[in-house]
């Protein structure tokens, strides 16, 4: 369902529409932590260590697909917001031809680049096959990845959080259940767990532009809109270059952390893999509720209400804080218990490395989730200089500490506290932007 968020009390608005969001997040997390964990217990450390050594290369083209999921979603917010429904039209066929064309040449470049990415990042031989094997499925199905976020943007900026959340759980189950079938029962191995995360994104991808269509179709128009528009897209790229970068190089960042993990052996990538996959499932929450402060923005600054989005920034903090309760006690009061999720009792090593990796990271949730808060304030108002500069302080930090700490302390315990260094000051540079107010004057029509 179509819903105009500018209207109504808004932090009830923004929560309403974050919640299916929030559910959705959940849903995808849960499915790429069974990734991992019928890896891990079914196919063995060294299976589990395959698909984490990958992971960070991945996440590379998952943060170019988020990064124009971001990019059409704020300015088809605006445009939705001011009911330019013409433009709307146009915003999203423009996005999505130009995001078939961009994934194919993605997927092509990976495919032919993969043998060296994986040495780049110190991949150990005993797991480099597999490694590989997994990334190449994985950019084989890019395409199906790049349209469904997108697809998703679409959705999220018209206010309709709730048709991507079936589909995510459509996708979600059905990926659990191939990845049982294929590794449980068909002892596939890392093999297994990549063609089940294809043939499910698959499937959801093409359904979800289905349904996007029909329901654009349900938006009365002027006149004819245009199916391309090169002045759109210059509109769309505005905010998806910011955004594609700022997920990009934060993955490009996980990926020189993971040459440093990777250096000291497979019990700790193991540990780490596990570990960053209970952090990542943290993080998305608290993105997610980001990402609906985007739309909320977006659609509001459209309609010119300045005074909604300070009131849904307020609401979504709170959301944001009540969701780290729950997490932060399971981390560390349950933490090992939880990176036994993804391994068996005999990967003593990997098990407390995860946990000492969560027990370090997780008490500063506080701070990255008000960040993310605003970062997605800030983006929803076109002010790309002031978002992109937080995040890049926070990633060169974290990079960077990682290696010194790593150096100076010789165990990867100084990679872990890289973390929270990069977390607090890109925090404080963030909230200083919000209240030098320039993001009320941001547009991008």
């Amino acid at each position: 369902m179509i819903k105009d968020l500018t209207e109504g009390n808004p932090s009830k608005v923004l929560i309403n529409f974050s919640l299916p969001m929030f559910v959705s997040a959940v849903f995808q997390q849960l499915y790429n932590m069974a990734d991992s964990i019928i890896a891990g217990r079914f196919a063995g450390e060294d299976a589990l260590a395959a698909v984490g050594a990958s992971y960070p290369v991945t996440m590379i083209f998952m943060a170019i697909a988020m990064g124009c999921n971001i990019g059409c979603s704020v300015v088809i917010s605006q445009f939705f917001g001011a009911k330019d429904y013409d433009k709307v039209k146009t915003a999203v066929s423009t996005t999505i031809i130009a995001s078939v064309v961009l994934s194919a040449v993605l997927t092509v470049v990976g495919l032919l680049t993969s043998t060296f990415i994986m040495k780049a990042i110190n991949t150990p031989e005993n797991i480099f096959a597999d490694s590989k094997l997994y990334f190449d499925v994985y950019i084989g199905g890019f395409i199906f990845l790049f349209l469904y976020n997108v697809a998703n943007g679409v959705f999220n900026s018209l206010g309709d959080s709730k048709t991507p959340l079936y589909f995510l759980i459509g996708s979600s189950l059905g990926n659990i259940v191939l990845d049982l079938i294929f590794v449980a029962v068909f002892h596939w191995d890392v093999a297994g767990v990549a063609w089940a995360t294809f043939i499910a994104q698959g499937i959801a991808c093409i359904l979800a532009v289905i349904s996007l269509i029909k329901r654009l179709r349900g938006l009365e128009t002027k006149e004819k809109p245009v199916y391309f528009s090169s002045m759109m897209l210059g509109k769309v790229t505005v905010i998806a270059i910011p955004s594609i970068l700022q997920q990009s190089f934060i993955s490009i960042g996980n990926m020189f952390i993971q040459g440093c993990v990777n250096s000291f052996g497979s019990s700790v990538i193991a540990g780490y893999s596990a570990g960053v996959k209970l952090n990542t499932f943290a993080l998305t929450c608290y993105t997610t509720i980001g990402n609906a402060m985007s739309n909320f923005t977006a659609q509001n600054i459209g309609a010119g209400k300045i005074a909604r989005v300070k009131k849904g920034l307020k609401a979504g903090i709170l959301f944001n804080y009540a969701i780290i309760i729950p997490i932060l006690i399971a981390f560390i009061v349950f933490g090992k218990q939880m990176i036994g999720l993804f391994l068996t009792t005999e990967s003593t090593d990997a098990i407390n490395c995860g946990v000492l990796f969560l027990k370090i990271i997780s008490p500063f949730y506080f701070a990255v989730a008000a960040k993310i808060l605003v970062d997605g304030l800030l983006r929803g108002s076109g002010a790309m200089v002031a978002f992109t500069t937080s995040t890049f302080i926070d990633l060169i930090l974290r990079v960077i500490l990682a290696y010194i700490f790593a150096g100076m302390l010789g165990s990867e315990t100084g990679i872990w506290l890289s973390w929270p260094f990069g977390w607090t000051i890109a925090t404080c540079v963030t909230l200083a932007f919000y209240f030098k107010g320039g993001w009320k004057k941001a547009r991008v029509y």
